[in-house]
């Protein structure tokens, strides 16, 4: 197998916590059963490798509501979920929804009409102000090159404009417009026109302090947009998922204004955010603009079935002489009723007033924390997604990547599992029916997990 240098290890981690490290290999070495390592080894001799899955972590057996099971019978709060489990894993309202549905229309071709798929194509056109359409895919990645076409169609103009360091699915169309190393190291030519762009960052701005900056970084976009003259889309995440990024509003209002300006249509990319993750149903809603096109998934699909959908604007509905999507599962009936039975369960149970209250329990656990440890130098928080980033001096805000990984592995002993980024951010988001009492034991293990690698040095 083609061996990484520490170089390109050290690169990778910039997205996550990633299965090359020692620090990983040690933790297996000393928890996992001897059947499990076996698991694992079958794992990574019939699937592809790759840096953020195979070889995998450890083999789980089952999942129920906040938790997975691993084979050895370890109970682990599950924080990450790939950004699907905001109403937990086997929630007895999707899956009745998923087993109704089975029983009578499980498919349904794409020159069919279902009336599954068209109420939730409805739904979602009504909760993103009305005088929109959708079209459904199987995948994020695959609705981010839908919404492109769309641009390329409507506006005449194929330029994109999207950050650096963002995550917009893994297709060659999606890594194009994204910004991570990760994705794009090596792989060759991209998509033409794909311009990028410094994403906001309020703790580590290049531009400097970002409460008092009168948003210098708009000004360069603008710039840019001015300079290239035929920027079809600025492509984003309204808040960012993986080290949690939380722009003011005058940043979207001001990049709103920007786009109407120069005739650019503004995406957003609320796969892993929307549907309750930032107390809102869709993230953008805490900023009083609308996007051009939306663009959602992952959670839609309840982690029951892939389904995502874009939610544009009637403007966009200038295609008919080509194929946009073309999916086999295009207008699913199982991922349709899981999409509505997903809704349904969010206004019927108020789970968005729930988030607001776990907000309130991680402003306080967090505000407390940060007193007490002199490594956390940022806290990051909305709704029930949270980012802690932590550095070995508050002043130099230099990263604690070594240190990061090590809370990690100590929070996975204790049955607590969450992502990191950037090398140094502990990222956060627990499925959105978790109680506050599950929710402060988390915290506690994340703080006991602090306590001994920033106090004891382990």
């Amino acid at each position: 197998m083609h061996t990484l240098s520490e170089d390109k290890i050290k690169a990778n981690q910039v997205e996550g916590d990633i299965n090359l490290t020692a620090t990983r290999k040690q933790w297996q070495d000393k928890f996992l059963s001897e059947k499990s390592k076996k698991l694992l080894d079958e794992d990574s001799k019939y699937f592809f490798h790759q840096a953020l899955s195979s070889p995998c972590l450890d083999p789980i057996k089952k999942v129920d509501g906040i938790y997975i099971y691993d084979e050895d019978g370890r109970k682990i709060m599950d924080f990450h979920g790939n950004s699907v489990h905001q109403l937990g894993y086997n929630n007895p309202y999707l899956l009745q929804a998923l087993q109704t549905q089975l029983q009578t229309l499980s498919f349904s071709p794409r020159r069919y009409s279902n009336q599954i798929a068209t109420k939730l194509a409805k739904k979602l056109t009504t909760l993103a102000g009305g005088n929109r359409r959708v079209l459904f895919t199987p995948s994020g990645t695959a609705s981010i090159g839908v919404a492109l076409k769309m641009v390329r169609r409507a506006k005449g103009k194929f330029k994109t404009l999207s950050l650096w360091n963002s995550f917009h699915g893994a297709g060659l169309d999606a890594i194009s417009v994204g910004g991570e190393y990760h994705f794009r190291n090596n792989i060759g030519p991209l998509l033409p026109g794909t311009e990028h762009f410094l994403p906001y960052n309020s703790y580590r701005c290049i531009f400097g302090d970002c409460s008092n900056c009168n948003l210098k970084c708009l000004d360069y976009l603008e710039y840019i947009c001015k300079c290239e003259g035929d920027i079809g889309a600025i492509l984003m995440e309204p808040i960012r998922c993986t080290d949690v990024q939380i722009p003011t509003k005058e940043y979207y209002q001001r990049l709103r204004s920007i786009c109407d300006t120069y005739d650019i249509a503004l995406i957003f990319d609320e796969i892993p955010t929307a549907f309750g993750r930032t107390g809102k149903m869709f993230a953008y809603q805490n900023y009083d603009i609308e996007p051009d096109i939306l663009v959602v998934g992952k959670g839609l699909g309840g982690s029951l079935y892939p389904l995502s959908a874009v939610i544009g604007k009637e403007e966009f509905n200038i295609c008919q002489d080509i194929s946009l999507g073309h999916y086999t599962h295009e207008k699913s009936p199982l991922g349709c009723a899981i999409g509505n039975a997903v809704i349904e369960y969010i206004e019927n149970n108020n789970i968005l007033s729930h988030v607001k209250e776990l907000e309130t329990i991680l402003y306080t656990r967090t505000k407390e924390m940060k007193a007490k440890f002199e490594c956390i130098g940022d806290v990051r928080l909305i709704g029930a997604l949270l980012g802690i980033e932590l550095v070995k001096n508050r002043q130099t805000k230099e990263k604690a990547t070594i240190e990061a990984e090590k809370v990690l592995y100590l929070c996975l002993e204790q049955g607590l599992s969450f992502k990191i980024s950037q090398g140094c951010v502990l990222t956060l988001a627990p499925p959105l029916i978790i109680s506050s009492e599950e929710l402060n034991l988390a915290m506690d293990k994340l703080e006991y997990a602090l306590i001994q690698v920033f106090r004891h040095n382990i």
